[in-house]
């Protein structure tokens, strides 16, 4: 049984977070959009962040205390993000996992660096990250030149020649859509359009004039589900009848919601969802107890992040953060709900996590690779 109501979730005023026996726990900084259009998936992140700390609390803690969250909301917006990591920095807390939106992820790494704080990136995986990286963030998902290679091999195998790329000019988008773009011509395919659609926007007749005008065999969609599925809407709202294949930032189940009949046979290049992942079954039976709904695309990374960082934690011995580094960085194998983690010398994963996705019935099946 979970201890949830012993848990204080703090706000960002960094109150500070108390068991309710009264004794100082260990706070876990949690930095994810809980305001704006990805809201969603950044509270999908807390709560599965709070399992496994319920899980680690219930087997006793860490070096004898309890763990507790201190939420920081960056509403995958740079500005906000910067106040978030800032609050947390100054916050007392060990370590931080979450990120969501690479965009809003890129600026905080060096505040989180100047600090010299463990940073587990769980989802944001733009290899803009990599190079601003000072050396204390991991980034358990695979990065978007592996995405860029699973959308080409597969494209590829379903016959497709000609692509357009579409993205919304952001840290993640946009470095999607130039790696897919630099291998699928490496490949000896052709690129016949690049579009910049502007976040929240409304209308994509302009850019779904100029695909159709282009012709490609599929239309690659690299940004998030809330614009994307109105795009692939009206893309077949006026004809366009290619392949339509989106990125991880749109493997969301509310792009039916959005997309309606639209959003069938569309390709999602995903990272492992909980569905699709036998050794969840478990995880999945207590989010959806105690949330009362299913976890969401980014829930078992969420997971995985805490509990990696509690594991280093451990190994350190101590809740210095050059040790705690230390320990991440010599993470080899590390079992985790979407597999093995180990890193890079950048600090990345070191293999690809990526899967292919259908729409089928209104809702993500796996596709025959």
């Amino acid at each position: 049984m979970h201890i949830i109501n012993k848990l204080k979730v703090a706000s960002l005023l960094g109150v500070a977070a108390l068991t309710a026996g009264g004794a100082q726990a260990m706070d876990i900084g949690v930095m994810v959009p809980t305001t704006g259009s990805e809201a969603t998936y950044g509270q999908d992140m807390i709560n599965a962040v709070q399992i496994a700390i319920d899980e680690v609390n219930e087997a006793g803690g860490l070096l004898g205390e309890e763990l507790a969250i201190v939420t920081g909301d960056d509403a995958c917006d740079p500005q906000q993000a910067v106040n978030a990591a800032t609050m947390l920095a100054s916050s007392g807390v060990v370590g931080v996992v979450g990120g969501y939106c690479s965009g809003s992820t890129l600026p905080t790494l060096q505040i989180y660096g100047d600090a010299n704080i463990p940073f587990v990136i769980a989802a944001a995986n733009s290899t803009q990250l990599i190079p601003e990286n000072p050396g204390n963030a991991f980034m358990i998902n695979s990065t978007g030149a592996d995405q860029a290679t699973k959308a080409v091999e597969f494209l590829s195998g379903q016959g497709v020649e000609t692509l357009a790329i579409i993205d919304q000019g952001d840290a993640y988008s946009q470095d999607l859509a130039s790696l897919t773009a630099s291998a699928w011509e490496e490949a000896g395919h052709t690129v016949v359009a690049t579009e910049t659609a502007n976040r929240g926007e409304q209308d994509y007749s302009a850019i779904v004039t100029n695909i159709r005008s282009a012709n490609p065999d599929a239309v690659f969609w690299t940004a998030y589900f809330a614009d994307g599925g109105l795009l692939i809407r009206q893309l077949r709202q006026m004809g366009y009848q290619g392949v339509i294949a989106v990125g991880d930032g749109s493997n969301s189940p509310q792009l039916f919601e959005i997309a309606g009949q639209a959003a069938e046979g569309v390709f999602a290049f995903s990272n492992p969802t909980a569905q699709f992942i036998p050794e969840a079954a478990s995880f999945i039976e207590t989010y959806q107890a105690d949330y009362g709904t299913a976890p969401g695309p980014y829930a078992p990374l969420a997971y995985d992040g805490m509990k990696l960082l509690a594991s280093a934690i451990e190994q350190a011995g101590s809740t210095e953060p050059q040790a705690i580094i230390d320990a991440l960085a010599a993470a080899d194998g590390f079992e985790g709900l979407a597999g093995a983690i180990s890193f890079t010398e950048e600090n990345t994963l070191a293999r690809s996590n990526f899967i292919v996705l259908e729409g089928q019935g209104g809702e993500w099946a796996r596709a025959q690779e």
